[in-house]
């Protein structure tokens, strides 16, 4: 989740009198007994334990026993105990505390799926029988406390059902990419010796069938350990109901419908749709990202955790309460999807899912789904906007988008332009685009807009309350106006347990840099107050280019490459080079589909546009910071939530070796990129375009 800074500096939108009173945030400023969004923010780093405190009663979350004491850092700020000998199934707050108020019959959930006609929508009411009843299917079927159970779904009602299911049985979800491939899903689920698992038999995408249940079989055969497997006919070729169920079941009879699970469940004793007794600090969910070498890190949160941070950063920072909609555009495998579900149910909203391209059949379907549903809050990616904002201002004007009061993203840095687009051609001029940047082991944002503050395009105007972020140089001091390590100061109740069963790598990612400091990789920048004193991420630290001594962020390289008219994307990485230690090379995909194949020949035409493009960023960076070349490709490497690979992309134009792979969406992609650095000179990151 990310923004940069770009030549924008304006603030480009500020709340009107309407917009502050009706804000959750100003409540929440009020009950704190706060004088201000400064005041509270000041208090909220501290006193972390009295903010939380707040928080939880705030979000009204209830307790099957209270706590002790809010936190406990006897272990010290690594391992923070929150909560502490307090009793919480998160489950109850996010379903039963609604049974009994006006929310109960409000929908919990609308779905459309990309073929035409295909909705279905629950009711609170309607959302807790089913969580029960497939809770109680579970216990039938031996399943309880502790065991890890993973999550193979798009974005589905059933899906939303099974995640808080899993957690009400106490048991420990462990959301899978739809379209991860065999080993990537075997390779999770052995980490966790995951001892079930939900999958479908597939989902379409731009009309066409997409197998899901076979990459699972695969996996499966590969997990001894798997002794349930829950099918869901989504395109209507899954188990068919009524399969036999034995109670101990073999490999070959270890798979169950849908239908039947939840059949299992209603006849099931009523007590097994209660919840289960949990500690706040038991372990609810194992989310799994990427690392650059190894096996992916499998990232621990907990009930009294994850949950509250997302509830708390989608009221404060996007205003949402009771009744109100939100769709993002994300997948269950990635932490914006259980974020949407947990935090829309904590607060009794509805999500609203899409399960589809979302510009299929035409451009303006996702502008068509939000009309169609009246979405109040849209979560979106740059790259989604990128790809929406070349067919044209049409699209969104045809539809009906009053329903609209909120834009945010996630996902990676803003560009001018399609910031620009969306907030004067969806927005209208008069939305804010909250722009949120942390991470899965956040469980939400470091950085965050929200209702109250000003905002500049791209940027981020403060900190989420309760987060006491801060810019650091190379020595760990706090700097303001230039490009330094974001970092955390103070435990927060949303930070990551550690890693699944591996301590050692949690301690090495985070916390090894300076004693008692969060250092989470990405770099930043904090204006001058003189400036407006809005925050940047200038993209990972990690992908950092030092040329020529003077070190630049790829996205501001990038940033200067797509603002050309000829060209949609860029990634810049950095390479060795005999005369200058390193050197930038940028892979850009043209604006007109299918010109990359025609720049590819190397012709003059391709080295008219690599000299124009290379003369822009010196001009606008400096000379030294030019590319060393630029190639024109059809495609980035990226995964499923639109984030550009750039550690794929160097190792495939140097031949190494990428790494993990498993959250990549379009391997194909890295071909041209492999060429090119086949054919780059002996010495220098460079060759002919490709």
């Amino acid at each position: 989740m990310d923004g940069s800074p770009q030549s924008d500096h304006e603030v480009a939108w500020r709340p009107d009198a309407a917009t502050r009173s009706r804000a959750r945030l100003t409540r929440f400023i009020q009950d704190c007994g706060c004088a201000s969004w400064e005041d509270l923010y000041r208090r909220s780093i501290e006193d972390v334990g009295w903010f939380t405190e707040r928080v939880l009663r705030f979000l009204d979350i209830r307790f099957q026993r209270p706590y002790t004491h809010i936190l406990d850092l006897a272990r010290g700020a690594a391992w923070p105990a929150w909560c502490v000998n307090g009793r919480l199934n998160i489950t109850q707050s996010c379903l039963d505390k609604h049974q009994a108020t006006a929310t109960r019959n409000l929908p919990a959930v609308i779905w459309e799926g990309e073929e035409a006609g295909a909705a279905r929508s629950l009711t609170y009411a309607a959302l807790q029988d089913q969580v029960e009843r497939c809770a109680a299917g579970l216990r039938a079927r031996g399943l309880g406390k502790g065991d890890a159970v993973g999550l193979h779904l798009p974005m589905l009602p059933e899906t939303v059902v099974a995640l808080l299911a899993v957690g009400r049985i106490g048991a420990v979800a462990v959301p899978l990419f739809s379209g991860y491939g065999p080993s990537a899903l075997a390779s999770r689920l052995q980490d966790v010796e995951a001892k079930a698992v939900f999958t479908c038999d597939g989902f379409p995408r731009r009309g066409r069938p997409v197998p899901a249940k076979p990459a699972m079989d695969e996996a499966v055969a590969a997990c001894p350990g798997i002794g349930h497997v829950f099918v869901i006919g989504r395109l209507g070729m899954g188990l068919a109901s009524g399969t036999p169920a034995p109670a101990a079941p073999s490999a070959a009879a270890r798979e169950l419908a849908w239908d039947d699970l939840l059949a299992l469940g209603a006849s099931s004793p009523a007590d097994a749709r209660l919840a289960e007794p949990t500690a706040a600090d038991d372990p609810l969910l194992v989310l799994y990202t990427s690392g650059t070498t190894g096996r992916p890190k499998g990232i621990l949160h907990t009930h009294c955790s994850f949950p509250v941070k997302a509830a708390q950063d989608m009221a404060l920072g996007t205003d949402v309460g009771q009744g109100d909609r939100i769709a993002w555009v994300t997948d269950m495998g990635w932490m914006m999807g259980p974020w949407l579900v947990y935090g829309a149910t904590l607060l009794g909203a509805t999500m609203v899912l899409y399960d589809g391209a979302p510009d299929y059949p035409a451009p303006d379907r996702l502008w068509a789904f939000c009309a169609r549903n009246r979405v109040g809050i849209l979560g979106i990616s740059p790259s989604l906007i990128r790809a929406l904002a070349v067919h044209g201002d049409d699209p969104p004007r045809r539809h009906d988008l009053s329903g609209l009061r909120i834009l945010a993203s996630t996902g990676e840095p803003w560009n001018p332009d399609p910031w620009r687009w969306l907030f004067d051609k969806v927005g209208g001029g008069r939305l804010p685009i909250i722009n949120y940047s942390g991470g899965t082991e956040i469980s939400g944002g470091i950085l965050m807009g929200n209702p109250l503050l000003p905002i500049k395009p791209g940027s981020f105007p403060a900190p989420c309350p309760g987060i006491a972020a801060d810019v650091v140089d190379e020595s760990g001091r706090p700097v303001r106006g230039t490009v330094g390590e974001l970092v955390i100061r103070r435990p927060w109740i949303g930070m990551a347990r550690g890693f699944w069963k591996d301590t050692d790598r949690y301690l090495a990612a985070y916390w090894s840099r300076w004693p008692d400091l969060w250092v989470h990789g990405d770099w930043a920048l904090i204006e001058s107050d003189a400036e407006g004193g809005q925050w940047y991420i200038t993209g990972r630290s990690d992908d950092t280019l030092k040329i020529a001594g003077k070190r630049v962020g790829p996205a501001e390289v990038e940033s200067i490459l797509v603002d050309h008219d000829t060209i949609k994307e860029a990634a810049v990485v950095g390479v060795s080079d005999e005369m200058k230690g390193s050197a930038m090379i940028a892979f850009c995909v043209p604006a007109r589909a299918g010109e990359a194949l025609a720049l590819s020949a190397g012709n003059l035409a391709a080295g008219e546009l690599e000299a124009l493009l290379t003369a822009r960023v010196g001009a606008e960076l400096g000379k030294p910071l030019r590319p060393e070349r630029i190639f024109f490709v059809a495609a980035l490497p990226r995964t499923r939530n639109a984030k550009v690979m750039r550690r794929v992309i160097r190792a495939a134009f140097l031949g190494e070796d990428p790494g993990d792979l498993s959250a990549l969406e379009n391997p194909e992609s890295m071909e041209a990129i492999r060429i090119a650095g086949g054919a780059r000179k002996p010495g220098v990151g460079g060759g002919k375009t490709v």
